[in-house]
């Protein structure tokens, strides 16, 4: 049996994409907890304090970024299913290949560039 080289460069590629989110994701919610932990010893009201309202902002920037680190994270467990079921560099719309080019920089994708672009 013989190694298909790109699923092989693909699994690499998303293996390095999950241990880089993974460390984000570990920074964030790290982030998270430290402005948690700031915040709750004072006396921050969001609607008069000016500092309120941006500790609120920061929080909810941080929190926001960790939940789209966890949808990737997702997006890359997808891809490596589509990897193993075969489906993997299928356009999901049209099933036309998805250019080389295009898994290489953006290796969870799931669409061809053409239907990137567009809305379902």
């Amino acid at each position: 049996m013989t190694s298909d080289p790109v699923a092989a460069r693909a699994r690499e590629l998303l293996a390095a994409d999950r241990a880089t989110t993974l460390a984000r994701l570990g920074d964030l919610e790290a982030d998270v907890a430290l402005i948690v932990e700031a915040s709750q010893d004072s006396n921050a009201d969001d609607e008069h304090d000016p500092e309120g309202a941006t500790i609120a902002f920061e929080r909810a920037q941080t929190s926001a970024l960790a939940s789209s680190a966890v949808a990737h994270l997702r997006e890359i467990t997808a891809a490596e299913a589509r990897l193993d079921d075969g489906t993997y560099g299928v356009c999901e719309r049209c099933g036309d290949a998805i250019p080389a080019g295009r898994l290489e920089a953006r290796p969870t994708a799931r669409t061809c560039v053409a239907h990137a672009a567009c809305p379902r």
